[in-house]
């Protein structure tokens, strides 16, 4: 299937590393030019020039690496400006960060709830309202947000995420209906257990609080999985380079889980 995004702008936000990045290679492989963005300068310009040699044949593909915090207004601003200057107007922006850490909802402080809400809706809220205004001038965007199964079906010891993603999705699905009609699609992509860094980083924390072991966590968690293994980071990157693809126009205020049958509700 033709995505229809080849020379598309695409600015993939924390995609240096995990699920960030497996979109940023669907991407690229589609021929969407691609802004890889995250704190590790030296990272991105690695991953750059992975993009460039696997998609050599790719006419007018290009990638820029750009370092820049997205937690910060500075960042976002400076991020987005050299994406411009260098790919030119933002088509598809991929809303993506870092997870917040773990803990129970009974020992939530002030200070936390205020974190789950400055980590994972502020800098997406902000990186939206730069991008927005040229893609409906232009009657065509991709807005994706990388979120977590919490926000259907909350995870235990998980509260930071599941409150701040919850508050993410509820402005999303807003915005949604608001933009549909100049060509463009909010849509949030779930993934349930996938074979990523911060997984692995979950998975050790439980066994760590379980004083057992990493191995038995993880042959626990596939237990749980109907499809009885972790997801791989290309299976995620696969569907979320079809919903930012032209054939998606249809698509739209939608929360699509790719968690191979992890959540049990439609």
């Amino acid at each position: 299937m033709d995505l229809g995004i080849a020379g598309r702008t695409a600015l993939v936000a924390a995609s240096t590393g995990g699920l960030g990045l497996a979109v940023a290679r669907a991407l690229a492989a589609e021929g969407a030019k691609v802004a890889v963005v995250g704190r590790r300068g030296d990272r991105a310009k690695e991953i750059v020039g992975e993009l460039q040699d696997s998609n050599a044949g790719i006419p007018g593909f290009e990638a820029v690496a750009i370092e820049a915090d997205l937690t910060t207004p500075e960042g976002i601003d400076a991020a987005v400006e050299q994406a411009v200057a260098d790919l030119g107007p933002i088509d598809i922006l991929v809303l993506n960060g870092p997870g917040p850490r773990p803990g129970a909802a009974a020992a939530l402080s002030a200070e936390d709830m205020a974190a789950a809400f400055d980590l994972l809706v502020k800098p997406h809220h902000a990186l939206v309202n730069r991008v927005l205004p040229g893609m409906r001038e232009r009657r065509w965007g991709r807005i994706l947000a990388i979120g977590s199964s919490g926000v259907t079906a909350p995870l235990p010891n998980l509260a930071i995420s599941n409150t701040g993603r919850a508050a993410l999705a509820g402005y999303l699905k807003t915005l949604a209906a608001e933009v549909a009609l100049d060509g463009v699609t909010v849509n949030l992509l779930l993934p349930g257990r996938i074979a990523t860094d911060r997984v692995t980083q979950l998975d050790q924390a439980a066994a760590k609080r379980r004083a057992t072991t990493l191995e038995e966590i993880q042959l626990e968690s596939r237990r749980t999985i109907p499809a009885r293994r972790y997801g791989e980071p290309a299976e995620f990157g696969a569907a979320a380079a079809f919903l930012c693809g032209a054939p998606a126009s249809y698509i739209t205020g939608v929360a699509l889980r790719c968690d191979g049958g992890l959540v049990r509700s439609l």
